[in-house]
């Protein structure tokens, strides 16, 4: 069973910055690709990143390429995602989950990150 706990979203300005967190449990986190995806209001899910199951090997969406940062440390269960200047465009739920931008599978709630101009 997959449980996943986003955390880090918030409120900042246009330029700013966040550090989103995902603490994963119920599965062999060191295994498995992790991808961060997010919803933005009235849109679809959108994938935004994945990291590979050592961290080696890194792929972002083109419009967040150059900005954001997916990170993982596998000794805590844990995934990061550094958002560095920000747009409004980002303003969206952001959810972390198991596996590859092909084949992920959601098991959190999210962490809203909200980008005010």
């Amino acid at each position: 069973q997959v449980q996943v706990v986003e955390s880090g979203g918030g409120l900042v300005e246009a330029g700013g910055s966040l550090r989103l967190s995902c603490a994963a449990s119920g599965f062999t986190f060191s295994s498995f690709s992790m991808t961060w995806i997010r919803a933005a209001p009235g849109k679809g899910l959108e994938w935004v990143s994945t990291i590979s199951s050592r961290g080696g090997s890194t792929a972002y969406a083109d419009s967040v390429k150059g900005r954001f940062t997916i990170s993982r440390d596998n000794s805590k269960n844990m995934l990061y995602l550094q958002l560095n200047s920000l747009k409004t465009e980002d303003t969206a739920m952001y959810y972390c989950a198991k596996g590859a931008s092909n084949d992920y599978v959601l098991g959190g709630q999210g962490t809203q990150v909200t980008v005010s101009s």
